[in-house]
């Protein structure tokens, strides 16, 4: 009889059926008890959902809710009940922990904060990824998830590649669908200045301009005057109001924004406009191909420092982020090596090696982020000459120089080229996949990293942040071909910030990930549709 009515009740609601419910998501949340009584509520909609009075966050997640279930936003009244309900209230030091309800009194979300909310919001959405009805049937269970890792970050270059202001908030929707919280963005290099410095005008306008691109592997940089270039100008960059936008748009989901400005090396295209700024005085032009490029900016001209000051001076208003990237990675020293200014600084400083001035280049420009309140990370050479305790240091060269940090107590972002770079191929058969920059990161490949090291003692471990994924673009042109790389390996990485080692299981994450390419399908997200 039970049976007969629910199919009613189905009827009435103009379903044929329901699909089955089960919480299992990617990132698999921690805890999922669902009730024996077998009992169900209706997600429907239009119908209410409260928020706390006067919190604007809330406000913004109950308007989430709208966008996911088409849900009717209202502020909760005292003696009145709604049918979804988003509460703030959840114990648990980890601010980004929720805890979803779904029993007789309906459907309630409650977070630690409004970013608890926010994720629990995310693992219902995925919850009822296969439903397309306006009536979902949802069975009463509780389901408590929070994250493993505070630092749970994806990167974008849109320095080689220029992407337009549409595609990098998809790319932010796609991050906070997987509960990411840290957006890197990778703003500038030889290929193209991509972000506007109002006290120098020039340098986006013209520092973002490349007559062509060299094609294919054909990387060039080694015989420029004989690789193969296409016949398409590559040009844009991003205007400090949308900048803005972006930070704006991203922090509604939770999500801080790491600009980098990589430096003293992959300069070239600043050194196009600023020549000056150069170990040769030029001329230098913006690069149409890929490698690591011997002109840096010169280390022993008292203006260096000024232009690196000008910009992130500007890079701190317009980004709030506590955190602000200054590269540091692939800066060759041959430069100044035969540069009387350079070796002029190293005897005023007392320096034996070159290395030692992208130490004092470091260590001015901490000092310089220091007195506007903000943090330098960079790549892992950074700590070749040694950083200030304050420095975070992002481990890309494996995981040695993430544990050397650590043991030195700098706080480190896992982010090794072995399990994290999403530029590699996807699969083994590289001739029926996109262009990659070569390698191969498979699927199962991303999801064993293990972002703490065995090597690190128990008070080492606690300086592991978190860990990274990493979107280079050198051959990656559009934002189809750029969400295909990164779909389904973020997948992988969400479940290594959100689980710990023994809560993770390959195979019955692959059962998961059906469910939500699910809804990649339904957003429209380009993805593999296979794994290794």
């Amino acid at each position: 009889m039970k049976k007969l009515t629910a199919l009613f009740v189905a009827a009435m609601l103009g379903m044929a059926a329901f699909a089955e419910v089960t919480y299992k998501t990617v990132p698999l949340a921690q805890k999922i008890a669902l009730s024996e009584s077998g009992k169900t509520t209706f997600l429907i909609k239009g119908q209410a959902v409260s928020y706390p009075a006067g919190n604007a966050q809330m406000r913004r997640n109950a308007l989430f809710a709208q966008e996911f279930f088409g849900l009717v936003p209202q502020e909760a009244a005292k003696k009145k009940t709604t049918p979804v309900s988003l509460t703030l209230g959840l114990e648990s030091e980890n601010p980004d922990a929720y805890r979803i309800t779904v029993d007789k009194k309906g459907v309630q979300i409650q977070g630690a904060s409004e970013s608890g909310v926010f994720y629990g919001l995310q693992t219902l959405r995925k919850s009822v990824a296969g439903e397309t009805a306006d009536t979902i049937r949802l069975p009463w269970a509780v389901v408590e998830a929070e994250p493993r890792f505070q630092y749970r970050g994806t990167m974008l270059d849109c320095a080689r590649h220029f992407f337009p202001v549409e595609f990098v908030k998809k790319y932010i929707d796609i991050l906070a669908l997987h509960g990411v919280n840290k957006f890197h963005w990778h703003l500038t290099d030889d290929q193209g200045w991509r972000v506007e410095v109002k006290a120098l005008p020039e340098l986006a306008k013209r520092g973002s301009r490349r007559p062509h691109t060299i094609i294919g592997k054909n990387i060039g940089l080694h015989d420029p005057a004989n690789a193969i270039y296409d016949d398409t100008p590559e040009e844009g960059y991003y205007t400090q109001a949308e900048l803005r936008e972006v930070v704006a748009y991203a922090a509604e989901r939770y999500i801080t924004v790491i600009p980098e400005i990589d430096l003293p090396g992959h300069m070239v295209a600043a050194l196009s406009v600023y020549p000056e700024l150069g170990c040769t005085g030029g001329p230098y032009f913006v690069r149409p191909y890929w490698g690591v490029d011997p002109d840096v900016l010169c280390a022993g001209n008292p203006k260096t420092l000024e232009f690196i000051k000008t910009v992130l001076g500007e890079i701190c208003d317009v980004f709030p982020s506590k955190f602000i990237h200054i590269g540091g990675d692939e800066s060759p020293r041959t430069r100044w090596q035969a540069c009387q200014k350079c070796q002029a600084k190293m005897r005023e400083l007392g320096l034996k090696k070159e290395a030692e001035l992208q130490t004092y280049i470091n260590k001015e420009v901490e000092s310089f982020l220091s007195g506007r309140g903000r943090e330098l990370i960079g790549w892992d050479e950074t700590l070749e000459g040694g950083l200030s305790e304050n420095a975070t240091v992002m481990s890309w060269r494996g995981f040695k120089g993430g544990i050397e940090a650590a043991r030195l107590h700098h706080r480190v972002i896992m982010t090794p080229t072995s399990h994290c770079y999403i530029d590699y191929y996807q699969l083994k058969n590289h001739d029926h996949q996109p262009l990659a920059i070569g390698g191969y990161l498979p699927l199962s490949k991303c999801y064993s990293l293990e972002p703490v090291p065995d090597e690190l003692k128990p008070e080492e471990q606690q300086f592991i942040l978190g860990a990274q994924c990493n979107l280079w673009t050198e051959f990656v042109s559009s934002p189809d071909h750029a969400m295909y790389m990164l779909l389904p390996r973020l997948a992988a990485i969400a479940e290594v910030q959100w689980l710990r080692p023994e809560e993770k299981n390959f195979e019955q994450f692959t059962g998961r990930l059906a469910e939500l390419q699910t809804l990649y399908r339904r957003l429209g997200y380009k993805y593999c549709t296979t794994f290794e």
